[in-house]
C-alpha cells in the first residue's frame, strides 16, 4: 500500500494547486472551502470515501500525516481514548482545526534555542540532552534514530537548517500530489457518472463540520484550545522516523545499452518456438499480462528472450511502448501449479532485447512476463480530439476509416499469439475476455466462421475487419462500443497505443523442441511479486535498519533498472518512509519522489523500481528508507 506523507505547513491557508472545476469557474474558493477541500484530499488518500469512518489509532495517524501534521503519541491519545471506537470525517476536520501544522519558522525557532553560536547545526550531545530531558521525552533509541538520519548529520552535528528544508519540501510536494490525485479521481467520476459525484463541496459554500458528541468530552475544552509548544512540534517531527538507511547508485550514460546479451554459437541449428503477448495498464495503474506454460522434453541448453513487439505504424504515430522495459521470470513447476520454484530471469540486455541462456532440465516451467511500470504509465494529458473510426460512402454504406483499419490490423497482430496470421478460438477469447469480459463459445464461433472470412477454422485478418464493421453496422455507425474495445486494448482517442505494451517471446533449445502455451492473463503480482522478491534477496545488496535488525532493505541493480525490496521479519507490521528527492535523472514506478509503504509481519514486498529518465545521461539513484514510529 503506497502512502504519501504530509502536506504543506500552511495547510489551512494554502492556495490550492487543484485544477479549476465547475465550481471555481463560477467564483473563487473561499479560505474555508480550501480548508475543507484539503481535508477531503488527505482523508481520501487513506479512505475510499469521506463517508467511511476511522476505526483505529493507526488510521487516524496516517490521515493526520497526509494532512501535514506530525502526530505524537500524546496528540493521538488526546483524540483516540480507550473509550473511542470510531471517528468520522467531521471529527477529522475538527482535529485539523485545533492541531495546527508545524511551520518552518516554528521548527527553526525550536532548534535555534540550542544553537548558541548560530552555526546552523547542533552538537549531538546538546540535541540528546534536549530531546531526553524536556517536554515529551524521547528514549535513547529514538534519539539515536534522529542522530543517525542520513543527510542531516555529519561530524557529530545535526544540521537542522537542512532538516527543516527537506521536511518542508517534502510536505509541499505531498500536498500537491494529494490534491492532484483527488482531481484525477474527480475527473474519472465525472466521466463515468456525470455531475452526480462526490467532488467539490456542494452543500453550504462555507461548510462548518460538526464533531460527533463523543469527540469532545468534559475537560477537553482546555486541550482543544491549547496551541502546544514548539518542543512538542519538534518532537513529533523527529519522532516520525525511528531510524533510516540510504543507498546511492550512480550509473553512467548508456551503461544499460551495453550488449551483454549474446546469442549462443550455432543457434541456427537449435529448435525454436515463439509466442506473443501484451502488458495492459488498468484504470487503477495495475499491470496485467499473459502468462505461459513451457515444456522442455529433455535436459538442454536453452536461450530465452523477450522484447517489445514492433508493429507497422502509420507515419507520424509514435511507438511509445518500444521504450518500455520487459523481463521474463522462469519458474519450475514441482508437482502442482501452486508449487513453483524460481529458476532465473532475463536480466541480460542487448538494446530492447532482454534474455537468458542456461541449462534447463526436463519438465514444466511457467513464464511470467514483467515490466517495472516506470515507463508504462497512465497518460498525464489525455487526448481531447477523437479520431474518426467509421464513415459513409456515397451510397450511405458504412465503412471503416483507413486509420481505424490500420489500428485493427495492429490489434490483430497483437492477439495472434502464435504469429501464424490467423486467430484461433483460444486466441480470440483472450481478446474477448480483455475487451468484454466474456468468452466466445463454440456455437458463437461457428456462426462467426459462417459469416466472416476464415481459414482452417481460424479467423483471418480480413474476417477480423468484417467483424468490426458488422459491430459498427449493428450500432448504426455509433462508435462507442468500438471505443470500448480500443481503450481496453490500450489505445487513446488519437489511436495511439499508450497504455499497453505488446511483446514477443522467443525460446531456443539445443536438444529438443520447446513448447509454449498461453494459459491466462493475470495481474503482475502474486507469483511474480514472490519471484521478484526472491531474485532481489538472492542478488541484491542488503542493509539492516539500525536497532531494528528484523527490517532489511534489499537493493538490486541490473544496470537497466534498480529494484528495492523491504523484508520485515518482525511480528508487527511496519511503515517505511521512502525519500528519492535527491536522485538525479530518475523515474520510479510509484510516480512519487516521497511516499510510504506498509509491510505486513513476516513478509517481503517490492518497494519500488527505478529507471533513468534519459538513458543518454548519467543517472544517480539516492534513496533514504526510514522507519516511521
Amino acid at each position: 500500500m503506497a502512502i504519501s506523507l504530509g502536506s504543506d505547513a500552511g495547510f489551512s491557508g494554502q492556495k490550492s494547486t487543484f485544477s479549476e472545476g465547475p465550481r471555481t469557474k463560477k467564483s473563487p474558493l473561499t479560505e474555508e472551502e480550501i480548508f475543507y477541500m484539503n481535508c477531503r484530499a488527505a482523508y481520501l488518500t487513506v479512505f475510499k470515501s469521506s463517508l467511511e469512518n476511522i476505526f483505529s489509532k493507526d488510521q487516524l495517524y496516517l490521515a493526520l500525516q497526509h494532512a501535514g501534521r506530525s502526530p505524537s503519541q500524546k496528540m493521538l491519545s488526546k483524540y483516540w481514548t480507550p473509550q473511542t471506537t470510531k471517528l468520522n470525517f467531521d471529527d477529522f476536520c475538527m482535529i485539523l482545526r485545533n492541531e495546527k501544522p508545524t511551520s518552518k519558522a516554528e521548527l527553526l525557532k525550536s532548534f535555534k534555542q540550542l544553537d548558541v553560536n548560530d552555526e546552523g547545526s547542533i552538537s549531538h550531545t546538546d540535541l540528546y540532552k534536549f530531546l531526553t530531558k524536556r517536554g515529551e521525552k524521547m528514549t535513547r533509541e529514538e534519539v539515536n534514530a534522529v542522530i543517525n538520519l542520513a543527510d542531516v548529520n555529519a561530524d557529530g552535528k545535526f544540521d537542522y537548517i537542512k532538516f527543516c528544508k527537506l521536511y518542508m519540501t517534502t510536505n509541499e510536494q505531498c500536498l500537491k500530489t494529494t490534491l492532484e490525485k483527488l482531481e484525477i479521481d474527480n475527473k474519472l467520476r465525472r466521466q463515468q457518472f456525470g455531475s452526480h459525484m462526490e467532488g467539490y463541496p456542494e452543500r453550504d459554500p462555507s461548510p462548518v463540520p460538526k464533531p460527533s458528541p463523543r469527540l469532545i468530552r468534559k475537560g477537553d475544552e482546555e486541550t482543544f484550545s491549547s496551541k502546544g509548544d514548539t518542543r512538542n512540534s519538534l518532537l513529533s517531527t523527529t519522532r516520525k522516523f525511528k531510524t533510516s538507511v540510504s543507498f546511492t547508485i550512480t550509473m553512467s550514460a548508456n551503461s544499460n545499452r551495453n550488449a551483454k546479451l549474446t546469442e549462443p554459437n550455432l543457434i541456427k541449428d537449435w529448435q525454436s518456438v515463439q509466442s506473443k503477448g501484451c502488458f495492459f495498464l488498468e484504470e487503477d495503474g495495475e499491470i496485467i499480462s499473459h502468462q505461459y506454460r513451457m515444456q522442455i522434453a529433455q535436459r538442454s541448453m536453452v536461450y530465452l528472450t523477450i522484447k517489445p513487439l514492433k508493429l507497422s505504424q502509420v507515419e507520424g504515430k509514435p511507438s511509445l511502448w518500444l521504450s518500455v522495459d520487459t523481463a521474463l521470470y522462469i519458474l519450475k513447476e514441482n508437482e502442482s501449479q501452486t508449487n513453483l520454484q524460481l529458476v532465473c530471469f532475463t536480466e541480460l540486455r542487448n538494446r530492447e532485447v532482454f534474455g537468458w541462456t542456461g541449462e534447463l532440465g526436463p519438465g514444466i516451467y511457467w513464464l511470467i512476463p514483467s515490466t517495472t511500470g516506470c515507463r508504462l504509465r497512465k497518460e498525464v494529458k489525455p487526448v481531447t480530439e477523437e479520431a474518426q473510426l467509421v464513415g459513409r460512402d456515397e451510397t450511405g454504406e458504412l465503412f471503416l476509416t483507413k486509420e481505424f483499419r490500420s489500428t485493427l490490423s495492429d490489434i490483430f497482430e497483437v492477439i495472434d499469439l502464435d504469429g501464424n496470421g490467423f486467430l484461433s478460438l483460444e486466441e480470440y477469447n483472450f481478446f474477448e475476455l480483455r475487451t468484454s469480459g466474456e468468452k466466445c463459445h463454440e456455437d458463437a464461433w461457428a456462426i462467426c466462421r459462417e459469416n466472416f472470412d476464415t481459414k482452417k477454422n481460424e479467423l483471418t485478418r480480413q474476417g477480423f475487419m468484417e467483424l468490426n464493421l458488422m459491430e459498427a453496422n449493428d450500432r448504426e455507425g455509433d462508435p462507442r462500443d468500438l471505443w470500448v474495445t480500443l481503450h481496453s486494448m490500450g489505445y487513446n482517442k488519437a489511436l495511439q497505443l499508450t497504455e499497453a505494451c505488446p511483446f514477443v517471446i522467443n525460446i531456443y533449445a539445443e536438444k529438443c523442441k520447446p513448447r509454449i502455451k498461453p494459459v491466462h492473463m493475470e495481474p503482475c503480482s502474486g507469483q511474480l511479486e514472490k519471484a521478484i522478491c526472491k531474485s532481489v534477496l538472492n542478488k541484491g545488496d542488503a542493509k539492516l535498519m539500525d536497532g531494528h535488525e528484523n527490517i532489511i532493505v534489499h537493493t538490486y541493480n541490473c544496470e537497466t533498472w534498480i529494484t528495492s525490496v523491504i523484508e520485515n521479519k518482525s511480528d508487527d507490521k511496519v511503515i517505511i518512509h521512502i525519500d528519492n528527492e535527491l536522485s538525479r535523472n530518475c523515474v520510479n514506478n510509484r510516480g512519487l519522489d516521497v511516499f510510504a509503504v506498509e509491510v505486513a509481519p513476516k513478509s517481503t514486498m517490492v518497494c519500488q523500481h527505478v529507471m533513468p529518465l534519459n538513458e543518454r545521461q548519467e543517472w544517480t539513484h539516492y534513496c533514504v528508507y526510514s522507519l516511521i514510529s
